[in-house]
């Protein structure tokens, strides 16, 4: 009788969590009727409560108004470009994936000592390539070498108890190939490891005087600033089309690609998968996931000033729409999951759409829908969404709808 006992409460605990976190984070709502009236901000409405109504004027005014906002309330002021960054390119045209790949690791230091904070970039290129080939780049969350289990992949020293290719369905890395793209990706613990230590980890300490503050520098955009240091290696390297390079994001790295797109216009194509609160979802439905939730779970992923619309989400002047409407006119695209209600996917939905007007007033067919689809009915205007069946993950039905768009958008743009 005593051994039952002892193990009631993990089995509680295990039940609440999969019951979504209701009986750990209090009551979690997944009630479309109980989700609060909410007005969003009108994202072409400046602060002096002038109306945009030229794309002079979003990008001009608007536009740094809203990044700025975003900046101060949500995920903070990251710092700039280093005037210079170091390179080292190893393991350059190796054929790779049984000829199918050919394969470049790079690392890439934040200083100039190396022996100071330091990412590893895997590369997949198509082998067959002759001319400069777009890319998808995204960070993961166990290590290159869990990606594929390709022996040549560099074995991460803070995850060598991940296994090689322990991932690997979620990385159609032969689909990508076929289809004539690169992947280009990185352990996202290079750039910051994923606890909150005061922000004394990573490359933090190299930028102290954004620390301290209100809008300080998080882990998210820290992660975002890393991919942007990824991008500057990308234009360097001939063999990779950098002016078409897709940033791509599961869950809160897919909330780190939305952040990244906005931050740095060079993506060309912004994808957000299962990303939910503080990402791709409303935060003002507070469904599912709500931004105190957020908060309370990971302190060092937004700013300090985030913190004050726990359970205030209707008194932030800015929801995710609006970065959304960053990305415009680049395409944008939004994915979810039936299943992952956790991430909210009509607030997801909502969301992207909600960025319409200003996709029109640049002169693009912003979201060509006016209610969310079906289920496995990909929406492919220049903002894009689909919802599938199935749950919080990222499947090759996914990564099938994100080739889809980025060909018709990349090859559009190249008529």
């Amino acid at each position: 009788m005593s051994s039952i006992i002892n193990r009631t409460p993990v089995f509680i605990f295990a039940l609440a969590l999969l019951a979504g976190g209701q009986a750990i984070y209090g009551q979690t709502n997944y009630d479309e009727s109980k989700v609060p009236k909410y007005t969003l901000p009108d994202p072409l409405i400046m602060l002096d409560g002038s109306k945009v109504t030229t794309a002079e004027q979003w990008r001009s005014k608007r536009r740094p108004e809203v990044l700025k906002l975003f900046q101060t309330h949500v995920y903070g002021v990251s710092p700039a470009a280093p005037k210079k960054l170091n390179f080292k390119v190893y393991d350059q045209g190796e054929k790779a994936l049984d000829g199918k790949a050919i394969r470049t690791q790079v690392t890439i230091y934040f200083t100039s000592k190396d022996d100071g904070p330091k990412m590893d970039v895997l590369i997949y290129l198509p082998a067959k390539a002759t001319k400069p080939v777009p890319c998808f780049l995204m960070l993961n969350f166990k290590g290159n070498h869990t990606i594929n289990a390709d022996p040549g992949i560099t074995m991460n020293p803070a995850r060598t108890k991940d296994e090689r290719g322990s991932r690997a369905n979620r990385w159609a890395v032969e689909m990508i190939l076929k289809r004539g793209y690169g992947l280009a990706t990185i352990y996202y613990g290079d750039i910051d490891p994923d606890h909150h230590d005061g922000f004394k980890n990573g490359i933090h300490p190299l930028f102290p005087k954004l620390q301290g503050r209100g809008d300080n520098f998080a882990s998210i955009a820290a992660w975002s600033w890393g991919l942007s240091r990824a991008l500057d290696y990308m234009e360097t390297d001939d063999s990779i089309d950098h002016k078409h390079v897709a940033v791509m994001g599961h869950s809160r790295l897919g909330k780190t690609s939305l952040w990244a797109g906005a931050s740095d216009e060079r993506f060309a194509l912004v994808i957000s998968n299962n990303s939910g609160c503080g990402g791709a979802a409303l935060s003002r439905r507070a469904f599912g996931e709500t931004v105190k939730v957020i908060n309370d779970r990971f302190k060092h992923w937004f700013c300090d000033n985030y913190k004050n619309y726990n359970g205030k989400e209707d008194e932030c002047p800015v929801d995710q729409h609006m970065l959304f409407a960053l990305m415009a006119p680049r395409p944008v695209y939004a994915a979810s999951a039936e299943k992952d209600r956790w991430a909210d996917p009509h607030g997801e939905f909502l969301s992207a759409q909600g960025a319409d007007a200003v996709y029109r007033l640049l002169g693009t067919d912003g979201m060509d829908a006016k209610k969310m689809p079906k289920v496995n009915e990909p929406i492919t205007s220049t903002i894009g969404y689909h919802i599938r069946p199935g749950k919080h993950d990222v499947t090759d039905y996914d990564w099938e709808q994100y080739l889809n768009f980025a060909d018709k958008h990349f090859k559009k743009e190249a008529k």
